[in-house]
This record gives structure tokens, sequence and C-alpha cells, in this order.
């Protein structure tokens, strides 16, 4: 056995420190990198990996390399090029798996232990394949002890290697984070450093004098310093160029994604961002607000825990599009949904969703902008109400009746079924409007609609059209099925309605049309069942009718009336007849009353129980009812200038003449103009007129104070307390002639007027009977002392120039 000489070896300090400074630059290049690949996606991530793992492993490879540079021996050495080379794979290995783990989000223990035994491997497969490499007159012995603590320090270096890559990168963009580098690049190049000198100190040398010298393959220790040298400093120099620039750009793109994030932050719309699995992944300050989930709590949950689970499905339609990345859709193509949000509470709201997708790094990724619509749905609401709702009663007006009128001629011309139409208005409801005043009228038509909703079904529509007027649309229905709904409507108002406390009693007059028998379109239903309201309305109203085709007649006579009253004052169509008022004890005339006759030029001579009731619904009472005032003044006057006895006229004052605004003004006009002196006119109010108390004793007592005669005309008929009759100041009442009339046959009649005459004189009023026809009649109320009476008996109506003969011809 041949005897070995050993060889000693020094270090040349300058290369020892050189192969220091190495690993520490290497390691601080890869820990900037090591950010860059935490906030890397994708083939960008891979990028930097690969130049973290070359810069990392260079760094290693070219520190062993350097290092055993400045080992220096009494013998020639060289390297073997393609040992050389094979070298810096482990090394370039053991860096690419590092980097690769801390690239994950979380570094579990068990998997940092297994990357740690590979990488130092591979460190350690770099430095001994180096060691391998030289070619030198000697050979190496390693001592086994060193040797295993290489092995060891290689594994602690990639461990710590790790946690420090790792916690350094978890902290990226914390200040100061450049000392925590420093200080990290300083412990992972000891330790790199420390493994290497660990390894050279197990390796001796041994002199052999056999060994020939090196072949064509080798590289001298001149060439190959330099060599490394310039490499390291070339791409140490490439990568801190490469991170300043992306530091540079980075910050800019740091700065711009700041004034974003201001912005999203300030904005009162929930803005999300989620990625291709519908994880969210940005969650600002008004998603909290609107959602009441934090920041914490949202980030890196599914998106759709925002969303009620009957509107999910709706919700992954639309963000389909942008999951698929579907061609028709261009970068920053949206699109927008309503739907329901659901709240961290549970509560639900309605929003406003608008989409937007793009695509990073070869990812899909989506904004949500969401906005609370829940004011702007209340808007909606409400104006759809003001647009198709009643505001009085919340029922369907005259346009939602149109709209779903029309859906059900659609539906009835392929079902070949019938639709009904119900015009339905209320009797007597202008009385009590008038008598208690428009609130409990509002409250009448209120209850009104409860009790129509009651007596149909579900799909019928049940229409305020305005006024007391109400339509009820019923969609498949039969003649039978809408006698049986009529009559449960006239059974349910046969009950007293209580408002306010008051009970009162409101009828029903319904007209009734089919379609298509009665019209075929919309217009003509219902005006064909007005028509058939109006014929109830003749008949003794509190009823119900289908229209049949002579009805139209009647509409006809009605229109023409309405048109004649518009043009009779200006073409003097109207006059005025007048009938006496005599004192039944003397048998001399009192007065007269003033009343109103039309003769239309072709209709003829028409009855004022006609034409009076038109006047007042269309209001041409008012100026018609002042014509009249002013034409007797006048009148009575011009008698009493022709020497004729003096006398009171008596002029009917309709409800709407005595509510109109500046009634006694109008009153006080007309006498003015026409000279009458005020205790010649007497004014007959209804009984609807004075049920409004408060109005009415203003009004009255200043026609009071004027000078006039008040009575009460048709008394008994109304069904109001007679408390007013202490309250007002009247002068007289007149007896109804309904009672007058069957005074003799009906013993009812007869104690009611006997009541009346009674009541009236213990007030200290003066009492009339009107419609005295026969002498008897005469008798009797002479026998209970009724203070006047006019009637047939004693003349009709005459026009004024009849008046004189008749003022000497009448007596008792």
């Amino acid at each position: 056995m041949m005897n070995h000489q050993p060889v000693d070896g020094s270090y040349n300090i300058f290369l020892v420190l050189l192969s220091l400074l190495i690993p520490i630059l290497a390691s601080y290049s890869t820990l900037d990198l090591g950010i860059h690949i935490h906030k890397s996606r994708g083939k960008t991530r891979n990028m930097w990996i690969a130049c973290g793992a070359l810069s990392m492993g260079m760094g290693i490879w070219s520190m062993h390399f350097i290092a055993m540079l400045a080992f220096r021996m009494p013998i020639i050495v060289t390297y073997n090029t393609w040992i050389v080379l094979v070298s810096i794979i482990p090394a370039i290995s053991a860096s690419f798996l590092a980097l690769h783990i801390i690239s994950r989000p979380e570094l579990k223990r068990s998997r940092a232990i297994l990357s740690a035994v590979l990488m130092a491997t591979g460190i350690v497969s770099m430095h001994y394949i180096g060691m391998a490499a030289m070619q030198m007159d000697a050979i190496v012995r390693y001592n086994p002890l060193l040797w295993g603590l290489s092995a060891l320090i290689a594994f602690i270096a990639s461990l710590t290697a790790l946690y420090l890559m790792y916690s350094v990168k978890k902290r990226a963009g914390q200040p100061r984070l450049w000392r925590r580098k420093a200080i990290a690049a300083l412990i992972m190049g000891a330790a790199v450093s420390t493994m290497h000198y660990t390894g050279m100190a197990s390796a001796s040398f041994h002199n052999r004098h056999n060994m020939g010298h090196a072949g064509d393959t080798t590289l001298s220790n001149t060439i190959l310093a330099y060599a490394i040298s310039i490499g390291m400093l070339v791409i140490l120099g490439m990568m801190f160029t490469s991170t300043y620039v992306n530091r540079r750009f980075e910050s800019q793109s740091l700065e711009s994604e700041r004034k974003f994030r201001s912005v999203i932050e300030s904005a009162s719309d929930a803005i999300i961002l989620a990625d291709s699995h519908s994880i969210i992944r940005s969650w600002n300050r008004g998603a909290q607000l609107m959602f009441g989930y934090t920041e914490k709590e949202a980030i890196g949950k599914p998106l759709d825990m925002t969303i009620p689970d009957r509107f999910k499905q709706i919700h992954a339609d639309g963000l389909y599009p942008y999951l698929m990345q579907e061609p028709h859709l261009s970068p920053g193509a949206g699109r927008r949904l309503e739907l329901y949000g659901l709240r961290k509470d549970g509560t639900e709201f309605p929003m406003e969703l608008s989409l937007a997708g793009w695509e990073e790094e070869g990812h899909p990724f989506f904004s949500s902008i969401i906005r609370d619509i829940t004011e702007r749905k209340k808007a909606e609401h409400k104006i759809n109400q003001m647009i198709y709702l009643d505001p009085l009663t919340g029922l369907p007006n005259r346009h939602l009746l149109h709209d779903r009128l029309k859906e059900a001629m659609d539906q009835a011309d392929e079902s070949g079924l019938m639709i009904g139409i119900m015009f339905l208005d209320l009797d007597r409801f202008k009385y009590i409007n008038d008598t208690l005043g428009h609130t409990m009228g509002d409250l009448l038509l209120v209850e009104v609609s409860i009790r129509l909703r009651e007596c149909v079904d579900k799909q019928d529509t049940v229409s305020r059209q305005g006024g007391d007027e109400f339509i009820v649309l019923l969609p498949g229905t039969s003649q039978e099925d809408m006698t049986r709904k009529a009559q449960k409507i006239l059974q349910t108002f046969s009950q007293s309605v209580l408002v306010g406390g008051q009970e009162m009693f409101v009828t029903p007059s319904i007209g009734m049309s089919l379609y298509p028998n009665d019209g075929n379109n919309r217009d003509t239903l219902i005006k064909n069942a007005d028509t058939a309201m109006y014929r109830v309305k003749e008949q003794g109203k509190n009823n119900y009718q289908f229209y049949t085709s002579d009805m139209n007649e009647v509409v006809s006579r009605r229109m023409n009336l309405e048109i004649g009253l518009r043009k009779g004052i200006i073409k003097n169509e109207f006059t005025v007849h007048y009938q006496p008022q005599v004192d039944i004890l003397s048998g001399t005339v009192v007065g007269v009353e003033a009343l109103l006759r039309w003769q239309h030029p072709q209709l003829g001579l028409i009855s004022p129980a006609e034409f009076i009731p038109l006047a007042e619904e269309t209001g041409l009472i008012i100026p018609i009812g002042e014509w009249v005032l002013r034409e007797a003044c006048r009148q009575n006057k011009e008698w009493q200038d022709a020497n004729l006895p003096p006398m009171r006229i008596a002029v009917n004052i309709s409800t709407r003449q005595f509510q109109q605004s500046g009634f006694v003004e109008v009153v006080s006009r007309a006498l003015k103009d026409t000279g009458l002196e005020p205790k010649y006119l007497e004014l007959e109010l209804t009984e609807s007129i004075v049920q409004n108390s408060v109005h009415a004793i203003a009004i009255m007592h200043k026609l009071k104070e004027m000078g006039l005669f008040l009575s009460i005309d048709d008394f008994g008929t109304g069904y109001s307390s007679l408390s007013y009759l202490k309250l007002f100041p009247i002068d007289s009442l007149k007896i109804d002639q309904s009672f007058t009339r069957n005074l003799m046959e009906d013993a009812k009649d007869e104690a009611l007027v006997h009541t009346i005459i009674n009541m009236a004189h213990n007030l200290g009023l003066k009492v009339i009977a009107e419609g005295v026809e026969t002498g008897e009649q005469l008798q009797y109320l002479l026998q209970r002392h009724c203070n006047e009476a006019q009637g047939y008996y004693f003349s009709k109506p005459v026009p004024p120039d009849n008046i004189s003969n008749l003022l000497g011809s009448v007596s008792a």
C-alpha cells in the first residue's frame, strides 16, 4: 500500500470575504424576489420563481467555488468543466424548491421539514459534486463526523432560509422591511458559508506522484475565478436591476392602487371583487355597511353568501358568462341585474347589481358594484300607486281597470268566455256628503270599497272611477253569476254602515253589461253598463239591471238635455212661472213661489223633475239658480211698480247654490240691481242645506240681517235631526205635497201633518202646506190652524202676465 503524504493548504482572506459577501447579496436579492413572487399570479409568478432560483442557486454555487479557489495548496489544482456545470443543477434545484414552497399561502411544519431535507440534499450534492470536479496530484479523504455535521448544517440552513423567506414575504409592505431582509440575508449567507467551510474542513488532501496533468477539458484557476466573479456580478446586477425597476413600477402601482382603494372605500355602494371560483377577494366599507360583514369575515368566503337562496340561481346565471370567459364579452363589459340581497342578520333588501369581468394571467375575475335600491323601490311603488290606485280607497283606478279589462278581453277571445261589467253608483251619497261633510263622505267611500271587495271573487277587480262611482270587472263570468253577485251586493248594503261612530244607510244602483254581447270594446261596455245604471236610478234606485238596446234612447235624451241646459240660458229658453201662496184664514194672496220652466226647441216643455236633478249633477244649477233669483226679484219689483199689492216672492235655493262661496253677495247684488226690498224676498232652503250647521248658521244669520224671510222646503222628507229647528233663524216650514195629497185617505199622513203644524206653532214658526188640491184638504188645514197653502185648488203656476188677474180672483 502506497503511503500518501498529507497536503496542507491556506486561505486567501480576500476571496474568503468575497465568498461570504456573495451569498449574503444573493440571499437579499432572493428575499426581494420572494416578495414579488407572493404578489404575482400565474405566469408572472413562475417567472419570478425561476429568476429567484437562478439568483439563489448561482449565489450558493458561486460562494462554493470562490471559497474553494480561496483555498491554496502547494500543488496544481484544475477543475473538470462538465462536472462543474453539473454541480450547478442541485443548487438551482434546491433554490427553486425553496421559492416554490414559500409561494404557497401557508407554510406547514411537515412540508417545511421535508422541503428542508430535499434542499439540504441539493446543497450537499452541489458541494461534493463540486469537490469531485477538482483535478490534482492528490487524493481527498473525508472525516465522517465533519461530513455529517456539514449535512446537518445544510439542513438547518435550508429550514432557516425557508422560515426567513416566508417571514419576509408575510410582512411585505410593512415599514423598515429592509432591516429584516438584511438580517435575514446575513443569517442565510452565514448558514450557507458555515456549511461550505465545515464541508471543506471534513476534507483532507494527500499527495500522490504518479498522476498526470489534466487534459483539454480542464479550466485554470484564474480563468475559473474570473468567470465565476463576472458571471455572478452580471447575475446579481440583473437581479438587483430588475427588482429595482419592478419596485419603481410597483411603487407607482401601489400609489395607483392606494388611490383606487381610496375611491373604492369612499364609495357608498358596495364594491366586491371575486375570482373565478366566486370567492371574495376584495370587500370595501360600503359592502360592510350594506351587508353587515367585516372585511375579515368576508374575504375568502363565497360571494353567494350575500344572496337569498331563491335568487342564487339568477345570480349564478348572471356570473356564468364571466366565469366561462365567453367570447362575446369584451374586457370590462358589464351587465346589470335587479334582485334581493341578504344581510348578515338575515334581512333581505332589493339591490341593483352591476357586473364587470376581466382576465388576469389567464384567470377570470369579476367585480360586483351593488346599490341598495330600497328607497327607489318605495318611490316606484308610490308612483305606481299614484298612477294605478285610487288614493282614497286603495282600489284600482280607471287606468289599471282599463289595463285589466284589455287583458281580460284578450283571454276571453281565446277561451270563448264572457266578461261582465258592473257600473255601480251610490244612492243618496251626495245628500250624505253635503249633509255630514266631505270627511264623512270619504270615510263612507272607504267602507263601501271594503264591502264591495268582500262581495266578489279574488280574480274580480273592484275599481273606483271617481266620486261615488265604482266599476266591477268580472272575467270569465255568466249572467247567472253576475245576478248572484249583484244580489249579494244589495243584501250587503241593506245593513247600516257605521262610519265615524255614526250609523247611516246607503244603497247602490247597479247597471251591468256583458262582453261580447253588449259591446266589443272597452268604452262601449262601460258606457252600456252606465246606461243600465241610470235606468235603475229612474226606476227607484237600490236595484240592478242588465243593459238592453232600448236604453240608448234614454241616454241619448239625457245627453241632449245636458247639452241643452248649457245653451238654455244664452238662448233665453228658460222662463219663470209663479204659483200663489194664500193665507188660509183670510183667503188673500200673500206671496208667490217662483218655479222654473224650460221650453226646449226640439223636445218641447221639459219637466222640472227631469232637468233640475241633471242641473244639480252637472253644476249648471248655480248659474241657472242665480238667473232665477235675479228674474224673480226683477219681476216682483215690476209688479210693485205696477201698483199691485206688495207681497213676498219665494225662490228655491239648491244645496250647491247655498254652499258656493259668496252666496250672500249673490243675493245682495240681485236685490240691489233690481231695487227689491229684502223683506219681499223669501228663500226656500232644503233640509240637506241646513244639516251642515257650522256653515249654515253663519250664512243664514247674514241673510236674516239683510231682512230676508227664510223657510224650510219639503219638510219631513229628510232623515236629519230636528235640532236645527231651534238653532237656525227660520220663519216658516213648508209641508211637502206628498203628505198633503193623501191627507184625507192616509191616517199616517194626516197624523204627520197635524204633528208638523203643532210643532211649528210651538216653535213660533208659520206653516205653509204645498199641494192643496181639494176643499176638504183646505178645511182640514184651516181646522188645524195651518197658516198658508198653495196648490192647484187655488191656481197652477202661471206666467207673470197672468198674476194681475189671478190676484183679483183668488179666494178661500
